[in-house]
């Protein structure tokens, strides 16, 4: 059939089987190692409010087009060929979409666009192609994400035609288009609109996905800090800093997976409406919790470049201390929409990482990141305490601390 598959794609899923991530899949999240490398360099080459903004804008849109794909794959079986041959293909649109970053806003506007587009829109039209005639539902939610898709990616494109502020403001029309359409439950005159009932996910999918995003955030940040520090000259200084971004980093690896990641995926497999949970902790949540990882690489570089010798910048500061405040919120966001209430530590952290900044330019790179590392240990080991006697318990019955 041209405009319908005579086989049907989607994952057979038994009542108490959980669809396990493929290694397709893996080998598809490998651009986007590449991806978060590039938005990370991009943010530290142009370190102003105006780079910030921009590196921002651009990391939110290469983030939509890995969520959406783990939807995609939540519901269709990456083991058939088809399946298999479009992620080949979104891989190699994702590579001409990360190489373009560093100059996305420069001459490389319109093939960043243009990547970003065929992606989103041409997976959805495979959706579209794969569900006609097996699952009628689902085919008319991608009727409606489709068309939600071709009217922003239409200002995408005119954005990357043109240049200057004029590209930087349609790209912000498009990315709330992007942003706002699933909240708005893609809603089409004549179609109607989709509910979170409707997207029947597999939670512990779409958990474990996320969970492997943060990992690749997380490896990136260990790997530019390895690949930073073998160019040094090693001494006491380097050798303090290198460390202190090693710390930092498994301190944001445990906050994140030693209580929370678990927990999330039980909640969401036994939830009633797995879409609705899906939809905000996992889609536009850990938007915040990757983009503090990010930041926390950027923060990194800087303190090996110069530990100590001279006091922080503001935009050292806002950089250090941000990361750290940034991912201590998404976290706390997260369990808070999982378990019903915001953790303590959680709040306490945030709380010092503000006040860090604060008093921040009266300190040296090295000092500060030593700080912002120990504010986000501190709120580990006291997560970990808290909750050490409830951690085989189911998760809404865990507090938060």
């Amino acid at each position: 059939m041209l405009f319908a598959s005579a086989r049907d794609l989607q994952r057979r899923r038994g009542e108490d089987e959980e669809a396990r991530v493929e290694y397709v899949e893996l080998f598809f999240d490998l651009v986007f190692v590449f991806a978060v490398t590039q938005t990370s360099h991009t943010l530290l080459h142009h370190l102003t409010a105006g780079g910030a903004i921009r590196a921002l804008l651009l990391f939110m849109a290469v983030w939509w087009v890995w969520v959406y794909t783990s939807w995609v794959t939540n519901w269709l079986d990456p083991q058939r060929n088809s399946v298999r041959l479009m992620l080949l293909v979104l891989m190699l649109a994702g590579l001409v979409l990360s190489t373009s970053i560093p100059e996305a806003f420069g001459g490389k506007g319109l093939a960043f666009a243009s990547a970003y587009v065929f992606m989103q829109l041409g997976r959805s039209l495979f959706m579209m192609w794969a569900l006609r005639g097996h699952n009628p539902g689902n085919y008319r939610n991608f009727q409606r994400i489709s068309i939600w898709l071709a009217v922003s990616g239409m200002v995408w494109i005119t954005g990357g035609v043109v240049e200057g502020q004029a590209r930087f403001v349609l790209w912000v029309i498009a990315l709330v288009i992007d942003y706002m359409s699933p909240a708005a439950g893609f809603r089409v005159p004549g179609l109607g609109r989709s509910t979170t009932a409707d997207w029947d996910v597999d939670g512990g999918h779409l958990s474990e996905r996320c969970a492997l995003f943060v990992i690749i955030a997380l490896g990136e940040s260990v790997l530019a800090t390895g690949a930073t520090f073998s160019e040094m000259t090693w001494n006491g200084d380097h050798a303090a800093a290198f460390l202190v971004a090693f710390v930092g980093t498994v301190a944001m690896w445990w906050i994140y997976f030693n209580i929370g990641a678990d927990y999330a995926r039980r909640r969401i497999e036994k939830s009633d409406d797995p879409g609705a949970i899906a939809r905000v902790a996992y889609t536009y949540m850990h938007i915040v919790i990757v983009a503090g990882i990010i930041i926390a690489a950027v923060s990194d570089e800087l303190m090996l470049a110069h530990p100590t010798g001279r006091q922080a910048n503001l935009a050292a500061v806002l950089v250090i201390a941000g990361a750290t405040l940034i991912y201590i919120v998404g976290n706390m966001l997260f369990k808070a929409r999982i378990f019903g209430r915001l953790p303590l530590s959680h709040m306490v952290g945030a709380v010092l990482a503000v006040l860090l900044g604060l008093v921040g330019t009266s300190l040296d790179l090295l000092t500060l990141g030593a700080a912002s590392a120990a504010i986000l240990l501190t709120v580990a080991i006291w997560e970990y305490l808290s909750l050490k006697s409830f951690r085989q318990s189911e998760p809404h019955d865990a507090p938060s601390r």
